[in-house]
């Protein structure tokens, strides 16, 4: 993705923007999926290296995989695989999968997201099949990234019920760890489901999208142990005021398990885990990084402040400010992390936004007083929130520009309608899809000069 795709006005107008649209590029470059499973998947002759683990007699090999990245992901497989690669299915995003169906002997499914469809069900059964026609000789790769807990799916409740809880569980402000507790105890390919459907030993190459990569929140740990039990998970909810809202067959689901009338998720010891290898590809650090590195080429002082940043969207943007107020300038301070947004529970009065616009639009006010400052937010998957904005740009101008097409931030803040207020200012980021999700990234320019010219 190239810095041309970063260009939002305020960048295209400021004599700087290409130097802050290189910063952006470098970050999403460093994380480009198929890349990330090259580096630790090769092959020499019959056999096959993971992460420096050789896998040799092997009968035949099976690919699958879900998440936001695993198209290009399932496409570096085939390439280094080759002929050996005996079939797969993998589940995208919808739309992500650009129109193909099939990459070599790869199914490409598509599904929604954020809330999973009858299609991610249905991509879930076709892995389930896939997996139980495995031999014990074979060798199955998996390919995991952001977005895989919606997409790769399989649950013992209904799907409608299912789409309740998560939509009860992000209006609430919920964290990621807390969201996929809840599913791992719901769905029989998640905590460590896939792996032990498996009679083949596995490999799972995991692009993480976490703050601080837990495997086991990663899609919801498929391949992996999971410490959680069917009591946190209820006090999960009942911790969020939902344990009497959510649909009778959830709380029956965590009652029954939390008597012990069915088993856990296997657990760190299980012999399950004897054949299954995890190795994590890509990260929000290596993408602070890459970012960090091109900053310092760009002439900044460039930090990366954190890559555990959490916390309500809005709040974060403050502090962000607020730590900017001591750096030695010019700078370029980057934070990676993932933030919420609590909407409450009147979902039909709020407007359209992500985290990272919403972040970009809490400091619309305070901006105005940050001279020769530049504040950016990108969702790295190219998509913030159920939008086409990856986040937004944010100036000394913004205000009284707004202010020039009666455009209140407090009131489009108010009702969560980030999109709306930079929509018409032509600063929300759109870079289009990216095919990579490694969390958010913001970053805070200072010193740079004048930002725009908007005559």
């Amino acid at each position: 993705m190239t810095p041309e795709h970063f260009l939002t006005r305020s960048l295209r107008t400021s004599p700087h923007g290409p130097r802050v649209a290189r910063v952006l590029s470098a970050a999403i470059q460093a994380v480009e999926p198929a890349a990330a499973v090259r580096r630790f998947l090769r092959r020499e002759g019959e056999t096959l290296f993971v992460d420096g683990r050789p896998y040799r007699n092997f009968d035949r090999v099976w690919l699958v995989g879900a998440g936001k990245a695993s198209v290009p992901m399932a496409e570096a497989v085939v390439e280094v695989v080759g002929e050996r690669l005996a079939g797969g299915v993998t589940i995208t995003k919808t739309g992500q999968a650009g129109g193909a169906t099939r990459i070599g002997p790869v199914e490409l499914r598509e599904a929604g997201h954020p809330l999973p469809t009858q299609a991610g069900v249905a991509g879930g059964e076709r892995i389930a099949a896939l997996l139980s026609g495995a031999g014990e000789n074979d060798l199955v790769l998996v390919v995991i990234s952001g977005g895989g807990s919606a997409l790769l799916t399989l649950p013992v409740v209904s799907l409608d019920d299912l789409r309740t809880l998560t939509d009860q569980l992000l209006a609430c402000g919920a964290t990621i760890n807390e969201i996929n507790t809840l599913r791992k105890h719901l769905d029989t390919l998640k905590g460590g489901g896939l792996a032990q459907m498996s009679p083949a030993p596995v490999a799972a190459l995991i692009l993480s999208d976490v703050v601080g990569n837990p495997l086991d929140i990663i899609a919801s740990g498929p391949t992996v142990p999971d410490p959680g039990t069917f009591a946190d998970a209820g006090e999960i909810l009942k911790k969020y005021g939902l344990w009497e809202k959510v649909p009778d067959s959830v709380r029956g689901r965590l009652e029954d398990g939390g008597a012990g009338l069915m088993p856990e998720n296997p657990k760190a010891g299980d012999p399950v885990f004897d054949r299954v290898q995890n190795v994590l590809v890509g990260s929000n650090e290596l993408a602070a990084e890459s970012a960090r590195a091109q900053a310092a080429r760009e002439g900044f002082r460039a930090e990366v402040v954190t890559t555990g940043m959490v916390g309500e969207a809005r709040e974060r943007g403050n502090w962000i400010l607020e730590r900017g107020r001591s750096t030695s300038r010019p700078a370029c301070l980057i934070f990676g992390g993932e933030t919420t947004v609590t909407l409450g529970s009147s979902l039909e009065k709020f407007g359209k936004g992500g985290r990272n616009q919403e972040m970009a639009l809490a400091v619309v006010r305070r901006m105005a007083d940050v001279p020769r400052a530049l504040f950016v937010t990108l969702a790295t998957d190219g998509g913030d929130g159920p939008t086409d904005a990856a986040g937004a740009v944010v100036t000394p101008e913004t205000l009284s520009r707004a202010a020039s097409l009666g455009l209140n931030p407090d009131d489009f803040l108010a009702r969560h309608d980030a999109y709306h207020f930079f929509e018409p200012l032509g600063d929300l980021l759109k870079p289009g899809p990216t095919q990579t999700n490694v969390n958010d990234l913001a970053f805070l320019f200072l010193g740079i000069g004048r930002v725009g010219n908007y005559e």
